[in-house]
């Protein structure tokens, strides 16, 4: 077995609940009992409407790559540190938002580097990418003669890897999309803001007006990273950012940053020095599928959505420990580089969690 300790599992913890564990690829969420809710609003000061339901969301180390979960040999069934990076750095970036004054988020609580208290937010259903470089899926678009994205027209002769003219915004669905007038029902499908704007409704905003807001979150949230991150030496290339809706302690509804921000998971981030000389040096998972199609002798498998079966039999492989151990020096090399801090990897993080969970919030039954 590895010496090295992951949380493989973040949905099989004994958080009370009377509601189904919400479970995707690297998050669980537990959404709390109405009584647990006012409990701990009142106990831990939040400042929300009492009448909030809150969620304890966990974060796995698990890695996801082509929409496969991937595993190592010697039970590394994840990778060390990653679910802590990830949490540390949205926590960096969620503050920095707030002290530029750009919009709140909902992360109440970080009772471990594994696990955030957040108030349940009703999501806009748009995966907000906004892209400074040609990279990526949208390079291989390019090179196969596409020049419109999400109803934006791109110059001629852009080569691989370049910085683009402006910062583009090319949104994606958020789940599927049922019966609305030109969306394609499946997930992940670009949409122009004409659609945005046509189906404003549809896509869970409450005005027109809030479609600006979210350009503007968007883009100025992006320049913040972007500029902190030059300082570091990286390039920020692209990422996604998610929204949504609360209430504020007045009852009223506010657009808020949701899920996670400037993540090695949700962004690509580039060394800045090796990128002067020519080089692309990923300091995000980018790298990590990268190291996948180098991997295995037919990459076609990976990133050809008609042969998912063979991709879900090629995610059984268990990968060298090596691949995993490189992912990490990545996550937690990155994290600590924009957090300042250390990035301390537990002996026991179930235990741990279910210990703080217990003593400190009474969610353990």
């Amino acid at each position: 077995m590895s010496a090295y300790k992951v949380l493989e599992m973040s949905n099989n913890l004994p958080i009370r609940t009377n509601k189904p564990v919400h479970s995707g690829k690297v998050r669980s969420v537990y959404w709390l009992t109405a009584e647990d809710s006012r409990r701990l609003i009142k106990e831990k000061k939040y400042n929300i409407p009492e009448s909030s339901e809150l969620g304890i969301m966990v974060i796995s180390d698990r890695i996801s790559a082509f929409e496969c979960i991937w595993h190592g040999e010697g039970g590394m069934n994840g990778v060390p540190g990653k679910g802590a990076s990830l949490n540390a750095i949205s926590n960096h970036w969620f503050k920095l938002f707030r002290e530029k004054g750009l919009a709140d988020n909902h992360i109440l609580d970080t009772p471990h580097p594994l696990v955030w208290i957040v108030q349940r937010a009703r999501p806009v259903m748009i995966e907000a990418i906004a892209r400074n470089y040609i990279t990526g899926s949208m390079w291989r678009s390019y090179t196969k003669g596409e020049r419109e994205f999400c109803g934006i027209k791109i110059a001629e002769g852009l080569t691989r890897d370049s910085k683009l003219p402006e910062l583009l915004i090319t949104p994606s669905t958020k789940g599927i999309m049922t019966g609305t007038p030109g969306i394609p029902e499946i997930d992940d499908v670009n949409v122009s803001r004409t659609d945005i704007e046509n189906h404003f409704k549809a896509f869970q905003f409450n005005s027109k007006e809030d479609i600006v807001l979210y350009e503007k979150l968007l883009t100025e949230g992006f320049r913040v990273i972007e500029s902190a991150l030059a300082s570091t030496g990286q390039i920020f290339v692209d990422t996604k950012f998610e929204f949504g809706y609360v209430k504020d302690v007045s009852g009223n509804d506010k657009l808020i940053y949701m899920d996670e921000v400037g993540t090695p998971d949700s962004s690509r981030l580039w060394d800045a020095k090796e990128y002067a000389a020519g080089n692309i040096v990923e300091n995000s998972k980018e790298g990590f599928r990268k190291m996948l199609m180098a991997h295995f002798p037919d990459p076609d498998i990976l990133t050809n959505k008609d042969r998912m079966a063979e991709r879900v039999l090629l995610a059984k492989n268990l990968l060298p420990q090596s691949i995993l151990l490189d992912v990490s020096k990545t996550y937690t090399g990155i994290a600590e580089t924009i957090t300042g801090r250390k990035i301390e990897i537990s002996d026991d993080p179930k235990g741990e969690i279910i210990a703080i969970l217990k003593n400190q919030y009474d969610l353990i039954d």
